[in-house]
C-alpha cells in the first residue's frame, strides 16, 4: 500500500503539465513562473489530504493551479515579458517553426490581456474540457461559462487581429 507521499507524488508526475499551463498563462517571466509552480505544489501538498474525490484529480489540480495563480498575481501586480525563439530549430522547418511560434506567441499575448477568470476558463476550453467541467474547477454556472467562452473568443479576435496589424 503506498503512502500518502508516495500517492501524492505519482500524481504530480502525472499531472504536472496542467501545472505547467496554467503558470503559462498567467506568468510571462520565467522566474514567477518557477515560484509560483513551487507554490501551487506546497497547496496541493496541503489540500491532497481532505481531497473527498479522488476520481476529479485532474479538476482539483486545475483548480489549486489557477486559485493559487490568481492570489499571486493579486499579491504581485507587476509583470515582465521577455518573448524569446526556442534555441533549437531544426533548419529544414525553419518558416513553419517559426510561423507556429509566433502563432503562439500572439495567442498568449491575447490571453494575458483577458482578466483572471476568462483566462482561466480559456485554458480549461483550450484544452478541450467540457462546459461542465470548466464550470465545477472555476465555480461558475454552466451557463456562464458558455457565455463567457463566447466573449471570450470574440475578445481575442480583437486582440489576435491587433496583435496581427502590429498595433
Amino acid at each position: 500500500m503506498k503512502s500518502l507521499q508516495e500517492e501524492f507524488l505519482e500524481i504530480l508526475t502525472n499531472y504536472q503539465g496542467i501545472l505547467h499551463k496554467v503558470n503559462l498563462i498567467y506568468f510571462r517571466n520565467k522566474t514567477e513562473r518557477e515560484d509560483n509552480f513551487q507554490e501551487i505544489i506546497y497547496q496541493l501538498w496541503k489540500s491532497y489530504p481532505g481531497l473527498q474525490n479522488k476520481n476529479s484529480i485532474g479538476s482539483w489540480i486545475y483548480a489549486v493551479s489557477i486559485n493559487t495563480s490568481i492570489s499571486k498575481l493579486k499579491k504581485e501586480r507587476r509583470i515582465e515579458y521577455r518573448e524569446k525563439l526556442p534555441e533549437s530549430i531544426d533548419k529544414l522547418d525553419v518558416i513553419e517553426e517559426l510561423t507556429f511560434h509566433e502563432n503562439l506567441r500572439r495567442l498568449i499575448k491575447a490571453i494575458y490581456n483577458l482578466n483572471e477568470i476568462d483566462k482561466s476558463i480559456m485554458l480549461l476550453y483550450l484544452e478541450e474540457k467540457s462546459y461542465d467541467e470548466i464550470a465545477e474547477i472555476i465555480g461558475l454556472s454552466r451557463s456562464n461559462v458558455g457565455v463567457r467562452i463566447n466573449r471570450a473568443k470574440e475578445t481575442l479576435k480583437q486582440n489576435l487581429n491587433h496583435l496581427k496589424n502590429g498595433n
